[in-house]
């Protein structure tokens, strides 16, 4: 196989997924004015129900502009060897092996960063705040990207440096100690992602004492679920969408509720909620989630390192010196295909692990104000309640509300 070859099957990854998300997004615009299912009529009334699908609609459109441009942006790149001239940029400032491999990857993704931006304060400033959800300051909003990109710096300049030293003194190895780093960074994350990174960008503060947290409280002793960590956040700062998940393991496991979800539901439904993400906790879903990814990272790592030092993946992208940096960009353009495979099946497990979720909320607490909270959590983020069930096999993490309410009834 030749490195043109190789170039040619990239073009055609790049654009057959661009050629199947554009089709799947057509399919699901078509369902947006369906009539809704006599199980979810309760959840609009026909103005908001009329707001949602023009939601709906103008995320449609502007998602098909700023994916086109993406499209064009990265194929043009390929085409007129942009990888090569930026690797070009970087060995003109250092012949260090890891400072060219950064400095190649820093302005990658800081070009990127700045090319994308305008499409994100258009979502932001234009399209969600038209529909009432924005609440982010512009002070804010690129306080959080100076933020996003400073932890870009620290931490993946950081463990690109580590797998580039360590191909460097192990070669074919050096997969097993990347792993190894990357294993670690995981558990911490998982671990203390509460106390380390949400800080940076929320205020998190207990749950005062009253009704709502006793009732969470007995819950969680019904289930000898030990929960002395419940913090609220303040998320309206940004949205006013409303969301809760789980976090941490051991005696750093909490459960964060976002201010919005508490003014949103009433008590009864927020326990629902709770017991939902309990319900995670206690069918390990987190753990084994956090065990296939990491095998998943492996494997990936593994097949990485057979093919990263072949010439043929640098060439392919239109490197002229082959190097590990180039090698592993080329290596992620083929790999693309085995990742969305692999990520149809988490999907499917994740949807698989929302039922069970559901169905501990409904055996241990009740099965009402969780279907009530998930209609009003629905309702007010104009959620899309009659998508294409081929765009959900291929994008949904949840199942549909209309599957989920099926089954809570059940």
């Amino acid at each position: 196989m030749t490195a043109n070859t190789l170039f040619y099957i990239i073009i055609g990854i790049i654009s057959i997924n661009f050629i199947i998300d554009k089709i799947l997004d057509a399919l699901n615009a078509k369902h947006y004015k369906d009539t809704i299912p006599e199980e979810l009529n309760d959840v609009y009334e026909l103005d908001a129900y009329e707001k949602s699908m023009k939601y709906k609609l103008v995320n449609y459109k502007f998602g098909i502009w700023s994916s086109v441009f993406s499209f064009v942006l990265t194929i043009g790149f390929l085409v007129f060897d942009g990888f090569e001239y930026v690797d070009n940029i970087a060995r003109s400032y250092s012949e260090n092996t890891i400072m060219v491999a950064l400095i190649f990857f820093g302005i990658i993704m800081i070009a990127s960063d700045i090319i994308s931006m305008p499409f994100s304060y258009y979502q932001t400033f234009v399209i969600e705040e038209r529909f009432g959800f924005n609440k982010t300051t512009k002070l804010t909003y690129f306080k959080d990207k100076l933020k996003g990109l400073l932890m870009m710096v620290v931490i993946g300049g950081g463990i690109i440096a580590l797998i580039v030293w360590f191909y460097q003194i192990t070669q074919e190895h050096f997969w097993l100690y990347s792993w190894a780093v990357i294993i670690a960074f995981t558990v911490v994350m998982n671990m203390f992602y509460a106390k380390l990174i949400v800080p940076l960008f929320n205020k998190q503060t207990p749950l005062e004492t009253g009704s709502l947290r006793d009732k969470i409280s007995d819950y969680a002793a019904s289930v000898g679920f030990s929960l002395k960590n419940i913090f609220v956040i303040d998320g309206s700062k940004r949205s006013t969408k409303a969301n809760a998940y789980f976090s941490g393991f051991g005696r750093e496991k909490r459960i964060t509720l976002y201010d919005t979800l508490v003014n949103d539901l009433n008590e009864e439904e927020i326990v629902a909620v709770l017991a939902h993400e309990v319900g995670h906790y206690k069918r390990k879903h987190i753990i084994f989630n956090l065990f296939t990814s990491i095998l998943l990272t492996g494997l990936t790592l593994y097949i990485l390192s057979i093919f990263v030092s072949n010439p043929l993946l640098s060439n392919a992208i239109g490197v002229s010196v082959p190097s590990f940096h180039a090698g592993l960009i080329a290596f992620g353009l083929l790999y693309s295909p085995i990742s969305e495979i692999t990520g149809l099946f988490m999907n499917y497990i994740s949807r698989v692990f929302e039922y069970q979720a559901d169905n501990y909320a409904r055996s241990t607490y009740k099965a009402e104000p969780l279907i009530s909270g998930l209609k009003k959590l629905s309702k007010n983020s104009l959620s899309n309640l009659t998508p294409h069930p081929a765009y959900v096999f291929m994008h949904y993490s949840h199942p549909t509300l209309l599957e989920r309410i099926k089954n809570l009834k059940n």
